[in-house]
This record gives structure tokens, C-alpha cells and sequence, in this order.
């Protein structure tokens, strides 16, 4: 009896110390185990027209994203001044909102004030910083900027959501009656 159980201990042994336990020894998917490597977008077999079948349908619309109909130009910049009016009320609310998100991405270049002064002019880092006070602007065009950027001033659109434009766009506003005062 002691030698069939020393045989069976022994064989299980020897069974357990051949085994991987890295690696099973049948994999019933593969590919679970040992994923197959892709490049984001790039040509597939898995659909009949390679990597179309990934693209959004024709004429589809994503959730939460708006048309924008003024152009990334110097005529678009002049349309939107003119025409883009703000959908929001112009609120104390709104414009404290629209002051802090200033502090945070348009201060550093434009100052707290407006002037031009910010900390990057001032150690200058980024000369020529007009003042509001020196720009005819309307909310229109302070939106069409902070959504297309200009001259060395980039795009804010991918900071900032549409209503954060507007309430930025109030602050400045704001900013530039007290300049101009």
C-alpha cells in the first residue's frame, strides 16, 4: 500500500514538473493567449473594403458636436465679428465662470487685465501681444479666434467646449470695456 501511494505521488510529481504554467498546453483560442499585433488604422482583412468599413456612415452627425459655419479665414474672421452672436445669457454667473477659465488659458499671454502683459510678454517669450483695449472685437470674433486661433494665438477648441468660448468671450468683452474706460 505505502508503494502504490509512493508511485502515485511520484508520477503526479513528475506529470506537474513537465508542465508549463506559462503556457497551457492547449490553448483552445490562441489568439487569446498570444494576441496578434495591429497598427491603429492601418489595412485590414477583417472587412471587404480594408479599413472603410471603421469610417463613420455618410452623412451621420457625432454626439454633442455642432456645425460651425464660419471658415478658418480672414473673410470668415470678418463674417463671424460681425454675425456670430452668443447663444448664452449674458449672466454674472457665466462671466465669473468665463474669468476663471481666462485665468487658466489666456492670462498667461494676454494678462489678468487684458493689457497684453502677461507672464510670457513680460519674460518675452512671446513678443507683441496686443492689448484689447487696441482691437475693435465683438464676442463673435473673440469665439471665431479662441475656435480657429490667429497669427500666433493657436486654436483653444480642443481646451475649451463651445459654452466655455462664450463665457470666455464675456470676460473679454468685460476686460476691454474696463481698458477702454
Amino acid at each position: 500500500m505505502k508503494k502504490a501511494s509512493f508511485l502515485i505521488v511520484l508520477s503526479s510529481l513528475l506529470m506537474v514538473s513537465c508542465s508549463d504554467a506559462s503556457k497551457p498546453n492547449y490553448q483552445y483560442f490562441p489568439n487569446m493567449y498570444e494576441s496578434v499585433g495591429y497598427k491603429t488604422y492601418s489595412e485590414s482583412t477583417a472587412f471587404k473594403n480594408g479599413i472603410e468599413a471603421q469610417l463613420p456612415v455618410a452623412g451621420t452627425v457625432a454626439r454633442g458636436w455642432a456645425p460651425y459655419d464660419y471658415p478658418d479665414t480672414n473673410e470668415g474672421y470678418e463674417a463671424a465679428k460681425v454675425g456670430l452672436m452668443s447663444p448664452i445669457e449674458s449672466t454674472d454667473a457665466n462671466r465669473a465662470t468665463g474669468k476663471e477659465l481666462y485665468g487658466l488659458y489666456c492670462a498667461v499671454c494676454h494678462g489678468d487685465k487684458g493689457d497684453g502683459q502677461g507672464i510670457l510678454m513680460t519674460r518675452e517669450k512671446f513678443l507683441g501681444i496686443p492689448s484689447y483695449a487696441d482691437r475693435e472685437i465683438t464676442g463673435g470674433s473673440i469665439y471665431h479666434v479662441l475656435m480657429y486661433g490667429k497669427n500666433a494665438m493657436g486654436s483653444h477648441a480642443g481646451q475649451v467646449n463651445a459654452t466655455e468660448r462664450w463665457q470666455i468671450a464675456q470676460h473679454v468683452l468685460h476686460l476691454r470695456n474696463e481698458l477702454t474706460k
